[in-house]
């Protein structure tokens, strides 16, 4: 077993955040009507991907119905769709659908994490919940040496990830990196990091981010590697 299998391992039994151990449990007793009678992972997520990726996505959390469900970060929802379906218009992906861990979904040159491993109510970790789940994202930082280009999906996400490079001795430009769509920064290491709007059904729906917006994303990262 190599570190990151070991490393996963460790995070799949995670224990240290009591609320959202009880959330991600009891959704997975009372799932709504459309998945009843599927069994569900109810357990934190792992990262997933290319061991030896240079492009690290990191978003916020899992969904309850989706990687909560699936055992798959991005799995089973809508987001997944859209993240999957960019990674394969870009050449990250084998396909362009992410429906269960599985469904020979493979990776190449990308690996997909989080800020928080597991799925939290109303989709809003608390401070503490950040804080217990970040060492998780350093250790990831400091295993993944071939990483040359970092996708923040949301604002939290582009935030926490700086909170673990800072963690992990990377230094920070000042000012502080602002977040937004499509903005992005060399960092002194070398990493370019990129935001993008979180695929979520609020942004999606309203049409705050399209589809092409979405994918420019990957097309800047492809480019920057």
């Amino acid at each position: 077993m190599n570190e990151v299998q070991q490393l996963n391992q460790t995070i799949t039994v995670c224990r240290k955040c009591p609320r959202l151990v009880r959330w991600r449990e009891q959704v997975a007793r009372h799932p709504p009507r459309r998945h009843v009678g599927e069994a569900y992972w109810a357990k934190p997520l792992p990262g997933f991907g290319d061991p030896n990726a240079r492009l690290l996505i990191v978003g916020l959390a899992p969904a309850a119905h989706g990687g909560n469900r699936t055992g798959r970060i991005f799995t089973g929802d809508r987001s997944g769709d859209w993240l999957y379906g960019a990674l394969h218009a870009a050449g990250f992906a084998n396909q362009p659908e992410s429906i269960h861990r599985n469904d020979g979904l493979e990776l190449t040159d990308c690996y997909i994490t989080a800020a928080v491993r597991c799925a939290p109510p109303d989709n809003k970790p608390s401070p503490v919940e950040f804080e217990r789940c970040r060492p998780y994202l350093v250790q990831e930082l400091e295993l993944f040496q071939a990483v040359r280009v970092v996708i923040a999906l949301g604002k939290i996400a582009f935030d926490s990830f700086l909170a673990a490079h800072q963690k992990n001795g990377g230094a920070v430009p000042r000012p502080r990196p602002r977040f937004g769509h499509g903005a992005w920064v060399v960092l002194p290491n070398g990493v370019t990091l990129i935001g993008s709007y979180h695929p979520s059904q609020q942004n999606t729906f309203t049409g705050k981010l399209t589809r092409p917006m979405f994918r420019a994303i990957f097309n800047r990262a492809r480019a920057a590697l």
